[in-house]
């Protein structure tokens, strides 16, 4: 059942990206470093919206986490045949195994204070995963003791430092001690077969930054890794 304001109980919401797809950073104006973000307190959607390209290490602590968000489980579709790409469910005691698609572990360099233990997943897709133009995530997630307000999350593709394409995602207002289940609709953008034999070609170089926002500020950052040469 969902806790989530909008939902219907028992079954997986349904949301779209409300934004458009950027423009080419070429374009755009300016540039936001991550250290003068760190540096404001409170990270706000404005900000991560003016990043030019992939975070180097996370814009916020796990323990900005107040409202004790966890995610439990997240399922990959198309939408076009219905085909269950990829799922994960989080063992209900300890870590358990792993499938040789996701790990959820990975030394970037930072403090050990800023562990990546359950901030960063890495996939492994087929070539054909490019060509699909709409996907399906479900994800569900447990909630605290706290509500949490205008629960959001913005979701930042990259090839190397271009920017592919933003999604925004809204949750809306989730009650205290919930469990909630959400499908979030991807609507890929077109890719040329010069781009896709490069992603194909070099796995991992694939990034997305995933920004978690309550009533505007953020209160997580997760990371991933993709590589498209499965089956090769």
């Amino acid at each position: 059942m969902s806790g989530c304001r909008g939902a219907s109980p028992g079954l997986p919401e349904r949301g779209r990206s409300r934004t458009a797809p950027p423009k080419d950073s070429e374009e755009w104006e300016g540039d936001v470093h991550e250290e003068t973000m760190r540096k404001k307190g409170a990270i706000r959607v404005e900000d991560v919206l003016a990043l030019r390209r992939i975070t180097r290490g996370y814009l916020c602590s796990p323990k900005d986490n107040i409202f004790g968000i966890e995610f439990t489980r997240f399922k990959i579709r198309d939408l076009d045949t219905g085909t269950v790409l990829f799922e994960i469910t989080k063992p209900p005691h300890g870590r358990g195994d792993v499938p040789e698609t996701f790990e959820d572990d990975e030394d970037d360099g930072e403090a050990e204070e800023e562990s990546t233990a359950g901030r960063f997943v890495r996939y492994q897709f087929t070539p054909a995963f490019l060509r699909l133009r709409t996907v399906g995530a479900t994800v569900e997630f447990s909630v605290g003791s706290q509500p949490v307000p205008a629960f959001r999350m913005i979701e930042r593709h990259y090839f190397g430092d271009r920017l592919l394409k933003s999604f925004d995602f809204d949750f809306g207002f989730c009650i205290p001690n919930s469990r909630n289940s959400v499908e979030q609709v991807y609507e890929f953008p077109a890719l040329s077969d010069s781009l896709v034999e490069e992603m194909i070609a070099r796995p991992y170089l694939t990034r997305s930054d995933s920004f978690y926002f309550a009533n505007g500020v953020l209160v997580m950052h997760n990371k991933a890794e993709y590589a498209y040469n499965g089956g090769q």
